[in-house]
């Protein structure tokens, strides 16, 4: 006689679990590169995935066939752009300086870059889940991309000599 079946609610914790597993990684990498932290101190990056993981969970049920990473990245994505991770997260005065290449970049063209280069999405899945023309989307990547590949030189301080090129 084989034993109880597990209810409802184990089955879809243990999905999640498994889900979680195999893509908090990834999800975690992308929410540092939106809020431009450093990898080895993100708390505003882990607030942002933990909201993410639990609007993907409370949703769990209803993704059926639906890939539940592009949901979670959805979830990403959304709360990154309307800013509600910042209401009640982690203060200004406790989160480390902006960092890396991404860090000199507006919110929405660190979030095209990163769901356009780093995540794959096509650019009409980006304008769809952004609410934003097709055509803004390609300007505002084609901005954050030259932005990231030749950033503006730092100001010289007023009164401080440039330095001479060196042959």
């Amino acid at each position: 006689m084989p034993g109880p079946e597990p209810s409802r609610e184990a089955r879809r914790s243990a999905g999640f679990a498994a889900f979680t597993v195999g893509a908090a990684g990834r999800l975690l990498h992308t929410a540092t590169l939106l809020t431009a932290e450093p990898p080895d101190a993100n708390p505003a990056a882990r607030r942002l995935l933990r909201l993410a993981l639990a609007r993907t969970y409370a949703d769990w049920h209803r993704l059926r066939d639906d890939d539940p990473y592009d949901h979670a990245r959805r979830c990403l994505a959304d709360r990154f752009a309307t800013g509600l991770w910042l209401r009640h997260g982690v203060p200004l005065r406790a989160r480390p300086p902006a960092h890396g290449p991404l860090a000199a970049l507006p919110p929405r063209q660190r979030l095209i870059l990163v769901l356009r280069l780093y995540e794959g999405v096509p650019a009409d899945q980006t304008a769809a889940l952004l609410g934003l023309p097709l055509d803004r989307v390609h300007t505002l990547c084609e901005r954050a991309v030259t932005a990231v590949l030749h950033p503006e030189p730092a100001p010289v301080p007023r009164g401080a000599r440039p330095r001479a090129a060196t042959p």
